[in-house]
């Protein structure tokens, strides 16, 4: 692919989509919650500098420490001015924050959050409701900001739980839009725009099929119709596409040219995330970051391509499915695996990845280097959450969608199926299509004066691959009308607890590769299976510090800022226990009811403890974790790394006594967050047990398929893509072979 000039690349902007009606709340309401925004981010200031009761004053010396601590990070002449307007910056005076909190509530919450919100917004702007919530019948918004912080932390541990519930999920709402909108957070801790290594190239020229206006459905014919282009629905797409078969690929998201990536933080997860990257669990205790874009998760995720590990492939035989111990599916693991390029030889591990590695070795962990799928080349870049600008990371756009799109397949986006069309043959329902609604790029998307086009669609196909993930394939088959209690039960998540090391030398942890390393040391703590892997997050400031406590305005914007001589380490379960989706009743949106059991937390704690000791032992000052009830980890002046009791250290282990005195963990006090969603549409020997069987063809009915990892039997305790892909290659490449009409090798698979 031709390159560009690195040295002056600057990506093209994407908007942001257009902003919801704010209509949900009145002028009042919205007055009260920027004021408790302002409680969280506050413009700090001493006695003298302040202007008014909206300031947060604290002590000259305080201050000047603050301000002394900050400039000792940033570089450069302006320091001291970068540490000032840092200090002195709020939320609600920036129009982008505002922007980006109604936009978030708006168009992200479902109706049940905002009334619940609402609710207690107006309590606040009566006096006998001040005077219960906050101690005094004046509104909290004409209150002093030293006033409103202590209010707002009170609420955490308060004893009704509809304040808890505010307190998480608007302290959630504001550390994210502020760290997304900051004009100040990136200069403090030295984040720039784009990465610093790497080649931007100019990506694959897809086309999509458009559509004019017009008042009667669009009908199209097809042989092979795929709902989704993630890693599932790409590989589907290639292997049926290049067997002769005529295929089109339907995307609800939209695609994007490499020239725009990385996007900007706050256009990424507007338009490459799932809701914009703002999902959570009903009881708000674990979020979920799920990619919503042309190519899918694939897209956004960090490059890990791990295969399906041997005790899972036989979990899973174990239940009535011998594909997974067969020679024939280890050779879809390979075939994906060197489509991708998957290697370990050209890995660079970056400064967090290194900690990792070398915590583990000085402790006698077992611990190995991440394969990624890099083409066999280097790739060095930690940004690709929002768009990989190089090319180097081989997803499904870079691979699979290119492969169909030059073997003749046919892509959609801004594709929403309704649902799946069946017809009725010699008694059986057999799937005949999909019907949907079509709407076309609109003037922020670059379609520019044309306008927008909206017209329903309807696909004439004769087999139906459902490959929507396992957020929303589970939704298609119920409102399709597919009769199963299977459906959308047995999710599985992978919940970590995210962890982060604070050292005296500066990291820049955004640089690099962001996930090459993992620790194996504690996969199996019950001996079935069931444990923690140790990884490392993406060090994008919008991923890593929002989900971090809130514990008082000054301490969270200190802590912030020390990100730029931070590291992460996060405890991935391979979660025994589940949970399930279903639609929202009034939207039909995706809702998620979940909570990490006991079992799982308690192997949570155990990860949390070897990454503390793995810190330690490399010689971090700090360890802080996402558990709010847990204070973090202060290295004493006087500790040498190189002390020879090593983490026998008396302080470092009454820390973990602590910990450990906490477990299995509240999950009311802390944050679990996921990015792999598996198991809803569960793959099965029976219709009673799961959704669809071997072949990946939904039970009771013929021509419907769900080819994504919605149909894994249980968590892979793995980073998921490869074995989706490799599940994909298996079913689509039985499916061509049924559809040209021969058994041969497709019939012996078939019956494994």
């Amino acid at each position: 692919m031709p390159t560009m000039d690195v040295s002056s690349y600057t990506p093209k902007d994407v908007p942001l989509p257009p902003a919801p009606s704010t209509d949900f709340f009145t002028e009042l309401q919205w007055k009260t919650l920027f004021a408790l925004a302002d409680a969280v981010v506050p413009s700090i200031h001493t006695s003298a500098t302040a202007r008014s009761s909206n300031d947060r004053v604290v002590a000259d010396a305080e201050y000047s420490s603050a301000v002394s601590s900050l400039t000792s990070l940033i570089s450069g002449p302006d320091a001291n001015s970068i540490a000032t307007q840092y200090l002195q910056e709020d939320a609600s005076s920036n129009p982008l924050f505002r922007s980006l909190i109604q936009r978030l509530l708006g168009n992200h919450v479902h109706s049940e959050g905002k009334n619940g919100m609402s609710l207690i917004l107006n309590a606040l702007n009566t006096r006998a409701g001040s005077l219960i919530l906050t101690g005094s019948t004046t509104p909290i918004q004409d209150q002093p900001v030293e006033f409103r912080e202590r209010v707002f932390k009170g609420w955490e541990t308060s004893r009704l739980p509809p304040l808890r519930v505010v307190y998480r999920g608007l302290s959630a709402m504001v550390k994210n839009c502020w760290v997304l909108g900051s004009p100040t957070i990136s200069p403090v801790l030295g984040f720039p725009r784009v990465p610093v290594h790497g080649k931007p190239a100019a990506g694959f020229d897809y086309e999509f099929l458009q559509i004019p206006p017009g008042d009667k459905p669009e009908v199209i014919e097809t042989d092979v119709v795929i709902v989704g282009s993630g890693c599932g629905g790409s590989v589907a797409a290639k292997n049926l596409a290049e067997a002769g078969h005529r295929v089109l690929v339907l995307e609800k998201s939209y695609s994007y040219p490499s020239e725009v990536f990385p996007m900007a933080q706050n256009a990424g997860f507007a338009n490459l995330f799932e809701n914009g990257g703002a999902i959570f669990s009903e009881d708000s205790s674990t979020g979920v970051l799920a990619g919503s874009t042309w190519g899918g998760g694939g897209t956004v995720n960090w490059s890990a391509s791990l295969q399906t590990q041997g005790y899972v492939r036989q979990e899973w035989a174990d239940t009535g499915l011998p594909l997974f111990t067969s020679l024939a599916f280890q050779k879809c693991l390979d075939r994906v695996c060197d489509r991708m390029g998957v290697n370990s030889e050209k890995v660079e591990h970056n400064a967090q990845n290194t900690v990792i590695l070398e915590g583990a070795r000085k402790l006698g962990y077992a611990a190995k280097t991440v394969p990624q799928n890099t083409g066999h080349g280097e790739h060095y870049c930690g940004y690709c959450t929002l768009g990989c600008a190089s090319g180097g990371k081989k997803g499904p756009t870079e691979t699979f969608l290119m492969d169909a799109a030059k073997a003749g397949a046919k892509f959609m986006e801004g594709f929403h199926a309704d649902k799946v069309m069946f017809t009725k043959v010699n008694g059986k329902q057999v799937a005949s299509g999909v019907k949907g609604t079509w709407r076309s790029r609109d003037s922020y998307l670059g379609l520019g004066s044309a306008g927008v086009v909206e017209r329903k669609v309807i696909v004439k196909a004769k087999k139906v691959v459902v490959s929507a993930g396992s957020l929303h394939s589970p939704l298609l088959l119920l409102r399709s009308g597919i009769k199963n209690s299977q459906i959308g039960r047995n999710l599985h998540l992978h919940p970590v607890v995210v962890a982060g090391a604070i050292f005296d030398e500066e990291t820049r942890p955004w640089e690099g590769s962001a996930l090459t390393t993992v620790v194996n040391e504690f996969e199996d703590l019950d001996g079935h299976g069931h444990g923690v892997k140790i990884e490392a997050l993406s060090m994008l400031p919008s991923v890593f510090l929002p989900i971090f406590p809130w514990r008082g305005a000054l301490d969270y914007k200190l802590w912030a800022a020390n990100m730029r001589r931070s590291t992460s380490f996060i405890a991935l379960t391979k979660d025994r226990d589940s949970g399930r989706v279903y639609p929202d009743p009034v939207d039909g949106r995706c809702r998620i009811d979940y909570t990490v059991s006991a079992f799982d937390r308690k192997h949570i704690v155990e990860g949390m403890i070897a990454s503390a000791k793995m810190a330690y032992i490399a010689g971090a000052k700090e360890f802080h974790t996402t558990y709010r009830d847990l204070p973090p980890f202060i290295r004493s002046e006087a500790s040498c790394p190189d002390a020879p009791e090593g983490t026998n250290d008396e302080a470092l282990q009454s820390w973990i006594a602590e910990l450990r005195r906490k477990s299995p963990l509240n999950p009311e006090r802390g944050l679990f967050a996921s990015a792999h969603q598996m198991g809803t549409c569960r793959m099965s020997k029976s219709p009673k047990l799961g959704v669809v069987n071997q072949d990946c063809q939904v039970w009771g009915s013929e021509g419907l398929y769900v080819v994504d990892a919605s149909v894994f039997p249980s968590a892979s305790g793995v980073n998921p893509m490869v074995t989706n892909m490799a599940i994909a290659d298996w079913a689509s490449q039985n499916l061509a072979r049924t559809m040209m009409g021969s058994r041969g090798e497709g019939g012996v698979m078939a019956r494994l």
